[in-house]
């Protein structure tokens, strides 16, 4: 995988803009850009400089622009790297990038620009990989994981762990060397010591990713209960706003209604769904089978219960509900309307009590929410796992681990020993791109957008 060409293409997004920003990366990028560039000599600029001129097609003036150079290895790809800020005309955006391909550039593949970086030792694959996941950051969680992971927070823990094993497998091969004499280099107590502390670690890495999948990805949370309980109403006030049709008549949700918004920084995916009875409308059935399906996706349950409803009606309906594996919140909605008496005997079963039609309650239910997930505290300095790619390594890493732990209890020979510890290295070194393929590289680099 060479990158001796100069590569170009639009960094902003597509579309009529003030302004656009055209891109340039390679070893010709300041050479190509001042052909067509009429101000300053680029060539004789100091990097991280900003030149006004124009960008000319022969003696047609394309656009007046803004230059900015950034010279190799003093940029983001470590190569020569140019941007070009136009006017956002589409017209004159894709003028000028056809003009620079004419002129000795070609167009950049997905991901490129951050490619090279990696390609040029400028970060690491896990970091590469955050770039784009700060890109399609939606929420303060998303881009807290993403932010972390591109300044190398995972890295360097990674590293740690990745140093202390390559010691311990340069020992080993060093006894395989010696085998005739049988001499032990590698202290089998320190590697057992070791290789329990990596795998704590791991065990909270991995475990971290649960949460860090919902904070990247958001959490989808199902609204459920019985018809007429208040779902619509509850939908509405979360989002502050008449999304759902609020009816007296029960069974007016028939199908699933869904919207977004954000929690402490986190986004959640509320599903307003039909409420849950026997019924012999078709329609309304087809609705409640949507339910129970969404209820089986979901991360997270708030069902509602009708304050008319008795304490062991109640216990009843949330022991079902429990066994579906699911966190749920029980809410009793229309709270205003309990008995005193009622409301105290009703306090033992943990619900959270609402009124959604007078939004009573809801800031107290988005605590519990964000408890029921595990996202009320949110820790900028813990490393957290939020890629299945990074998890699946980490699991593999474990595996070869505990085969190191049969190894030191059992007699297994050191080239084995050996062998189980370099496993141990290759699926660590595949998160951070110490071991890489081709095929790795293109299946990362092709799901981000061409600019970057």
């Amino acid at each position: 995988m060479t990158n001796n060409d100069t590569i170009v293409a639009l960094a902003t997004p597509s579309g009529s803009g003030a302004i656009g920003v055209i891109r340039l990366s390679g070893p010709d990028a300041i050479t190509i850009t001042k052909t067509v560039f009429k101000g300053k000599d680029l060539s004789k600029q100091a990097s991280h400089t900003i030149h006004f001129g124009t960008i000319r097609d022969g003696e047609v003036i394309l656009d007046e622009v803004l230059v900015s150079l950034f010279i190799g290895p003093h940029s983001y790809t470590k190569e020569h790297v140019v941007e070009v800020s136009t006017h956002g005309s589409a017209y004159i955006i894709e003028s000028i990038i056809k003009l620079f391909i004419r002129t000795g550039a070609r167009a950049a593949k997905p991901g490129e620009f951050t490619l090279r970086a990696f390609l040029n030792g400028g970060m690491d694959l896990s970091q590469a990989e955050a770039v784009a996941d700060l890109i399609a950051s939606n929420s303060a969680s998303s881009h807290l994981v993403a932010m972390q992971q591109m300044r190398g927070g995972f890295s360097s823990e990674l590293k740690g762990l990745r140093d202390q094993l390559i010691h311990f497998a340069s020992m080993i091969e060093l006894e395989l060397d010696f085998g005739e004499e049988d001499v032990e280099f590698a202290n089998r107590d320190q590697l057992r010591s070791l290789t329990l502390a990596i795998h704590a670690v791991l065990y909270r890495l991995i475990s971290s990713f649960e949460q860090g999948n919902v904070m990247k990805n958001g959490v989808p949370v199902v609204i459920a209960g019985k018809p007429n309980v208040g779902k619509s109403t509850l939908l509405n006030a979360l989002l502050n706003e008449e999304r759902a049709i609020v009816s007296e008549f029960a069974g007016t949700t028939r199908d699933t209604i869904e919207d977004e918004m954000s929690i402490n920084g986190v986004v959640f995916r509320f599903i307003d769904t039909a409420g849950i009875r026997e019924t012999a409308d078709v329609i309304e059935a087809q609705g409640v089978l949507r339910t129970k399906e969404k209820m089986k996706q979901a991360r997270l349950i708030l069902y509602l219960f009708d304050p008319e409803q008795g304490v062991e009606e109640i216990e009843v309906q949330l022991a079902e509900l429990a066994s579906l594996g699911i966190p749920i919140v029980g809410i009793v909605n229309k709270s205003d309307l309990l008995a005193p008496a009622v409301m105290e005997v009703m306090e033992g079963l943990e619900l959270v009590f609402i009124s959604a039609r007078e939004k009573v309650g809801i800031e107290e239910l988005k605590v519990e929410v964000l408890r029921k997930v595990n996202l009320h505290r949110i820790n900028n300095d813990e490393v957290i796992v939020s890629n299945i790619r990074h998890v699946e390594a980490l699991r593999k890493t474990e595996e070869a681990l505990d085969r190191v732990l049969y190894g030191l209890d059992n007699p297994v020979t050191s080239d084995f020993l050996a062998m189980d510890i370099k496993q141990a290295l290759y699926y660590l070194g595949g998160i951070t791109g110490a071991v890489t393929t081709d095929d790795l590289l293109e299946n990362i680099f092709s799901k981000f957008c061409i600019g970057k």
